[in-house]
C-alpha cells in the first residue's frame, strides 16, 4: 500500500498511534474452536486496516505503544504473518515492548525466530527496547518500554531527569509508553472477561505505573499510551488509543473501542487527535427486564438495530431479568437459539422466569375436553400457591412442570387440528 504525500501549507508530522494488538490472544472462553479462530484472525486482519488507514491519512510514522504480541509463546507462523503485514507498509513502524510482550529474558522479542523474521520481513519495524530518545520522520520519540512483565520502577522514570534542552528544539516530542496512570490501570478491565488459572498472573497495583505529573508537560507535545483497551484522554496531551480490534464487552455507552488515533504534532502546540475506526467485529452489551410481549418485541428490535442482521461478526452480552408467560418465554428461547447460531458469540447473564399468564392458566384449568390435564394443572397451581417463597428450587420445579403441561396441551390441540383437517 503506497504512501501518498500530503498537501499541507507546512510540514507538520503526522503519526498513527495504536497499541494492544495482542496478536495470538487465545480467547479461551470461546468454546467453539472455529469461532475462537475467527476472533484470533480478526486481530491479524486489523493490521491490514491499520496499514490502509496509515496510507489513506498519509501518516509519516506508526507508533505501537506496547503489547503487539499477546505472549512470549505466540505461534511462529503467526509471527511470520504479523511481520510480513507490517513489512508491507512503507512507513516506519516504531514499537515498544509492553507487559504482554516485554523486552526482557523470556519475552517474545528475545526469541531467535522473531528476531530473524523481523530482519527478513519487516525492515521498517524498529523495536525501541531502551529508554533513549530517537529521531524519526521529523519527530523525537521518547520510548518508555517494559523490560519485565511487571516493572516496580516506573517505565517513565528516566524522563524525570532527562535534559530536555539536549533534544532538537524544533522537532515535536512524543512520549511512547505502556502502563498505568493514576485512577485506572490495564488490569482493571481484565476482570471483565472470564479467565483460566493460566491466564491469571499476580500484578501489583504499583507495577508499570506511569507518573506524567512528574514530567515537564511543556517539554513534550504528545503522550502516546498503551495498556488501557478503550479510548481515553489523559491530561491535555495524552491518549490511550484503545485496541484496534475490541476484545471485551463495553462497560458503558462511552466505552469506545476498535480504533486508532491519527495525530498531527507540532513543537509547542496542542496535538490534533482524530480517532479512526479500525474494527471489523462489534461487541455489544444489552440489559433488559422482560414482563410483557411488548418488552420481548422491543428486545428483538434492539438487537436487530445493533447487529443489523449480520452473521458471525457480532458478540453480545445479554443481561436478562423479569418474567414472561409461557408462549412469550418460548419465543424468547427461539430468539436466543437464533442468536446463538447467527452471532459470533452470545453470552447470557441473569434469567427471565416463566409463569403462565391468566389466559394460559385458565386454558389449562378449564380443559373440559382433557380432564386429566385440568386436574394436574389445578394440583400444580395449588402447590405453587402453597410453596415456600424462599424455596426457589421447588418453585422452579413446579413452574417447569406447569410449562411442560402447557406444551403437552398445545401439542394435543395441534393433533386435534390435524385430525379435523384430515
Amino acid at each position: 500500500m503506497g504512501h501518498s504525500s500530503r498537501q499541507v501549507p507546512f510540514a507538520v508530522p503526522r503519526l498513527l498511534h495504536t497499541a494492544d494488538w495482542q496478536i495470538g490472544k487465545p480467547f479461551r472462553w470461546i468454546d467453539d474452536p472455529e469461532r475462537r479462530s475467527r476472533l484470533q484472525r480478526a486481530r491479524l486482519e486489523a493490521i491490514e486496516r491499520i496499514i490502509s488507514l496509515g496510507s489513506s491519512h498519509s501518516v509519516d510514522v506508526v507508533l505501537v505503544a506496547g503489547d503487539l504480541f499477546d505472549s512470549s509463546t505466540v505461534d511462529a507462523a503467526l509471527v511470520m504473518e504479523t511481520l510480513e503485514l507490517i513489512g508491507s507498509s512503507d512507513v516506519p513502524v516504531l514499537v515498544i515492548p509492553g507487559n504482554h510482550d516485554h523486552g526482557g529474558a523470556g519475552g517474545v522479542w528475545r526469541r531467535s525466530d522473531v528476531q530473524q523474521e523481523m530482519a527478513q520481513r519487516a525492515a521498517n519495524l524498529q523495536l525501541l527496547h531502551s529508554p533513549t530518545p530517537l529521531s524519526c520522520a521529523g519527530i523525537t520519540v521518547l520510548p518508555c518500554p517494559l523490560r519485565r512483565q511487571h516493572e516496580s520502577v516506573s517505565p517513565g522514570a528516566w524522563l524525570e531527569s532527562l535534559d530536555w534542552d539536549s533534544l532538537d528544539p524544533h522537532q515535536p516530542r512524543v512520549v511512547l509508553a505502556h502502563g498505568s496512570v493514576q485512577g485506572f490501570r490495564g488490569a482493571d478491565y481484565e476482570q471483565e472477561q472470564p479467565t483460566t488459572a493460566s491466564d491469571r498472573s499476580p500484578r501489583s497495583t504499583e507495577a508499570n505505573q506511569l507518573h506524567p505529573s512528574r514530567w515537564d508537560t511543556s517539554a513534550y507535545d504528545y503522550l502516546a499510551l498503551g495498556d488501557w483497551h478503550a479510548l481515553k484522554p489523559v491530561g491535555e496531551k495524552g491518549w490511550y488509543c484503545g485496541t484496534p480490534e475490541p476484545d471485551r464487552f463495553p462497560t458503558s455507552n462511552d466505552d469506545q473501542r476498535g480504533q486508532v488515533l491519527i495525530v498531527d504534532v507540532e513543537r509547542g502546540q496542542q496535538p490534533v487527535v482524530s480517532p479512526a475506526p479500525s474494527a471489523s467485529l462489534q461487541w455489544h452489551r444489552h440489559s433488559v427486564t422482560l414482563r410483557s410481549h411488548a418488552d420481548l418485541k422491543q428486545l428483538r428490535d434492539a438487537i436487530t438495530e445493533r447487529t443489523a442482521r449480520r452473521v458471525g461478526r457480532d458478540l453480545l452480552r445479554l443481561e436478562l431479568d423479569g418474567q414472561l408467560g409461557l408462549d412469550d418465554h418460548r419465543q424468547l428461547n427461539d430468539l436466543l437459539d437464533n442468536l446463538q447460531t447467527r452471532l459470533l458469540h452470545l453470552r447470557v447473564r441473569g434469567q427471565c422466569h416463566r409463569r403462565p399468564q391468566g389466559d394460559e392458566l385458565s386454558g389449562l384449568l378449564q380443559r373440559h375436553d382433557a380432564p386429566l390435564i385440568s386436574r394436574i394443572a389445578q394440583q400444580l397451581q395449588q402447590a405453587i400457591d402453597q410453596a415456600d417463597a424462599n424455596d426457589q428450587d421447588q418453585l422452579d420445579l413446579l413452574d417447569a412442570s406447569l410449562c411442560e403441561l402447557h406444551r403437552l396441551s398445545a401439542a394435543l390441540d395441534e393433533t386435534h387440528e390435524l385430525e379435523a383437517a384430515a
